[in-house]
């Protein structure tokens, strides 16, 4: 210990002497020891880590396979949602499950001291808490009495970040009313602080019993409907229970229940009856980090960020090892002589790990201290929000802290074995006989094996880049076939603000007929369906005359829109006419399709015109009249490619609550639409100050926030391409300084004898080439690889694009010659009579 001890204050008096190279390689660690930290800390909370609740080893999470019954409200993964008969059914008649517990997303509106604001709710069972063993910091939590009969139990249940922001962590909240969607709830208590919900990822700042549903989404109650599946559910096993064994117990069941809805649907099929029934399974997986139902991309982006962070761990040791090579070179007589006075080889080996172990603390400190603050600034690239507003926390925990530990304790090894290794055997009589410290040639190829290492690393980095930008590129400048300039968007749902169901349909005319009104505005326009928001309603249909294929998809996306949509958007119209004011209820039924929906159905857009389909399939008589054809748009995402799409009148819909998530709004202005924003909120105001504006923003932000994850990636692979190819550029410049330094005498001589000075640079500048070559070599076969592994992240451009690595290769040769130019330089102004004096 004793020596140890000692060894770590040499050491610290070695860095002390050479500040600048202290400061030079703990910031390169830092850098990479708090990158990796910060983004560990994240995908740990995501990904890795089990939810706090008791024993979380014994959740399981339900799944199914086979057909669905019916409709699917779904943020992604449609096998983890299921209907609420359905799991009354599952929670009732097992014996496997000390509880089953269901839980459902949705947003509503909130009122306190007349103040409206939006905010997420999650729709649980009343036995959500009991079965989590989560206890409340205020108040109590709901209770299974609550998850009994419909709207009998206004209560609700704050979570602790929300009861902080909103109400000021004021405990008098309690047993407190406030209005949720205009209707009176009562607080009776707060969630612990730590835990967010059963759904990773999710952060709601209400949780509500499952049955108040009917006044949480007006107009959509679905708590008695076997066909639409809209929640998911999780179990707790019993103890010594596995999950093998309540799944032999509980699948049964499932077909049981399976084969009782089939009876009731009276589907004659063979096929739909394998599929809905016989090939239909229920299985249980792993519960503990609980229901993962995203489908924004996040885990993946997290996932490549975390790859790019190793990488840069990897250039920094490469870099930090180099620069220790070369630093170590003026300690090589001193090293010898203690070989020579009987220093054993553990004693000398110890001395340069301890002294990397103490470079690499120092870097893991500082790193562990810079990870909150590159965390906070991950969340904001990542999800264009604070840490806070999302269930991630960005302070350092234990896990995170050994996380630290671990890893700088692994890059030390790393960067500390090159100097390890070049001492491991040194010729001590060659060490002691020379003049000056100079290094063998085996010393001098790690060195150059440690700079092509970086070249290659980074060029890894700079092609992930390369290809990450492209692909942003690619998506930003694709035309998504409709103008996305001088577009304002806006969604609102005046259910949330208490209006009735029935309500909504005038309410949304006279919000149109005065927006359009509004100075500056061209036209106004509302839909069901929002462009690019990541959200779709499809429903299957049956068309006049058309014999559809036994497997053939006859699913399309369904939009309620009004009359002016498609001039407010800007879609050129490709046949017949577009919708009019007259196209309301007791008109005849009109729908206008895109030109996928017209070619896929009937060869061309003008042969659509004037056919006929419904909504549905069985026995129903096509009513609705096909008037008109659009061309195609983008409408999920910008990536995905355009789905067959019929536009429908919202006037013509005979239920005004069949609208159930509100209407969003387009207002077309004249002038900037940032100009706009103001006269659209003051009206809005206005017209009634209780409707509160959701994603109020230009429809090129919408864009832009539709490619967040794409701009993340590329921002953040940009940033690491150009760190790892600063680090390249040190390490070479290290390398080379030193390796002219050493060649001093030799460049003196060759000038004397009548060299010029252009064929010395030519030998300095003809090293760095071939170590920048060797490295591209090297690393372009990787990089090939690596985006063979990435393609499905990429749009519009191949893994092997020859511009990106053409480009790469050259930004590579240009840092290699830049951070070559001063030791060539210096070695081209070698003054002869000076060199054959040195010593």
């Amino acid at each position: 210990m004793r020596n140890i001890l000692d060894d770590f204050r040499y050491g610290a008096r070695l860095l002390t002497k050479a500040p600048v190279f202290s400061c030079v390689a703990v910031i390169t660690l830092a850098l990479g020891i708090g990158a990796n930290t910060a983004i560990f800390t994240l995908l740990d909370q995501a990904l890795l880590r089990s939810l706090p609740v008791k024993e979380a080893n014994r959740l399981v999470l339900l799944r199914f396979t086979g057909r669905n019954n019916g409709y699917s409200h779904s943020r992604s993964d449609h096998s983890l949602y299921f209907s609420y008969p359905m799991y009354r059914d599952l929670r009732d008649h097992n014996s496997a499950f000390d509880g089953l517990i269901t839980t459902a997303w949705t947003q509503v509106g909130v009122q306190w001291h007349n103040e409206p604001g939006l905010a997420d709710a999650e729709m649980v069972s009343g036995n959500y808490f009991d079965v989590l063993g989560v206890q409340p910091a205020l108040g109590r939590l709901l209770v299974p009495s609550e998850d009994v009969a419909q709207e009998a139990a206004p209560v609700v249940v704050l979570s602790f970040s929300y009861w902080q922001r909103r109400f000021g962590s004021d405990p008098r909240i309690l047993n407190q009313s406030i209005l949720i969607n205009g209707h009176p709830f009562t607080v009776v208590g707060v969630t612990p602080p730590g835990f967010h919900s059963v759904v990773s990822g999710d952060n709601p700042s209400l949780f509500v019993p499952m049955m108040m549903k009917p006044q949480i989404t007006p107009g959509w109650n679905d708590l008695d409907e076997r066909r639409s599946s809209w929640l998911n559910i999780v179990g707790r096993l019993k103890p010594g229970m596995t999950r093998e064994q309540a799944q032999s117990e509980i699948d049964p069941l499932w077909h049981s229940i399976r084969a009782q809805e089939l009876s009731e649907m009276g589907h004659s099929s063979q096929r739909f009856r394998d599929e809905f029934l016989t090939y239909s399974h229920l299985f249980l997986g792993d519960g503990s980090k609980g229901v993962w139902p995203s489908g924004d991309g996040s885990s993946t982006t997290l996932l490549l960020v975390m790859g790019m962070a190793g990488l840069m761990a990897l250039i920094a040791c490469a870099n930090v090892g180099c620069l220790l090579l070369v630093r170590v070179a003026s300690r090589t007589r001193e090293i010898s002589v203690r070989y020579a006075l009987g220093a054993e080889r553990s004693r000398v080996i110890q001395q340069l790990l301890t002294e990397g172990l103490l470079l690499g603390t120092i870097g893991g400190v500082i790193g562990i201290a810079l990870a909150p603050r590159i965390c906070h600034l991950l969340t904001w690239i990542l999800w264009s929000q604070s840490a806070g507003e999302l269930a991630f926390s960005s302070t350092p925990d234990l896990r995170v802290l050994f996380f630290n530990f671990a890893l700088t304790l692994l890059v030390s090894l790393l960067f500390s074995a090159a100097p390890a290794l070049q001492f491991w055997r040194p010729d001590v009589s060659v060490a002691l006989k020379q003049q000056m410290a100079t290094l063998a040639q085996g010393p001098s190829r790690l060195r150059r094996s440690l700079v092509v290492a970086q070249i290659g690393l980074s060029l890894l980095l700079l092609v992930g880049a390369g290809l990450f930008v492209r692909t942003l590129h690619n998506l930003k400048t694709l035309d998504v076939g409709f103008t996305t300039s001088n577009l304002v968007t806006f969604g609102i749902d005046p259910r949330l603000a208490g209006y009735e169901p029935g309500q909504t349909r005038e309410l949304y005319q006279r919000i149109l007929g005065q927006l359009a009104g509004l100075p500056g505005v061209r036209f106004a326009a509302s839909t069901s369906d929002p462009e690019l928001a990541n959200n779709n309603t499809s429903s299957n249909i049956t068309i006049a005359g058309y014999r559809a294929a036994d497997s053939e998809d006859m699913n399309v996306e369904a939009a309620k829109v009004s009359s002016d949509y498609f001039s407010a958007l800007q879609l050129p119209l490709l046949a017949g006419r577009a919708f009019s004011d007259q196209d309301r209820a007791g008109a005849p039924k009109v729908a206008v399709v895109n030109e996928s929906f017209a070619r896929r159905f009937f060869g061309t857009p003008l042969n659509a015109v004037g056919h006929y389909f419904c909504w549905g399939a069985g026995d129903v008589t096509p009513d609705i009249e096909i008037v008109g054809v659009v061309r195609d748009a983008k409408h999920t995402t910008v990536r995905k490619t355009v789905q067959r799409t019929a536009f429908t009148p919202f006037l013509q819909v005979k239920d005004a609550s069949a609208t159930t998530s509100g209407m969003t709004f387009y207002v077309r202005t004249w002038q900037a639409p940032e100009d706009a924003e103001n006269i659209i909120r003051q009206f809005m105001h206005g017209f009634d100050s209780r409707i509160v504006l959701n994603e109020f923003r230009t429809m090129d932000e919408q864009v832009d926030k539709n490619l967040n994850n794409e701009r993340a990636i590329a921002l953040l692979a940009s940033s690491f391409g150009v760190l790892a190819a600063l680090m390249a550029a040190m390490g070479i410049y290290g390398v080379l300084a030193y390796s002219t330094a050493q060649r001093f005498r030799e460049f003196g001589i060759r000038i004397a004898m009548g060299a010029d000075r252009s064929t010395v640079m030519r030998m300095v500048i003809t090293e760095v080439l071939w170590m920048a070559g060797t490295g591209m070599a090297l690393g372009l076969p990787l990089s090939l690889l690596l985006a063979r592994s990435i393609r499905n992240e990429l749009f519009g451009v191949s893994g092997s694009d020859p511009l990106t690595l053409t480009i790469v290769c050259g930004v590579i040769a240009a840092v290699a010659l830049a951070a070559a130019a001063l030791p060539a330089s210096r070695a081209a102004k070698v003054d002869p009579m000076v060199a054959l004096r040195y010593e």
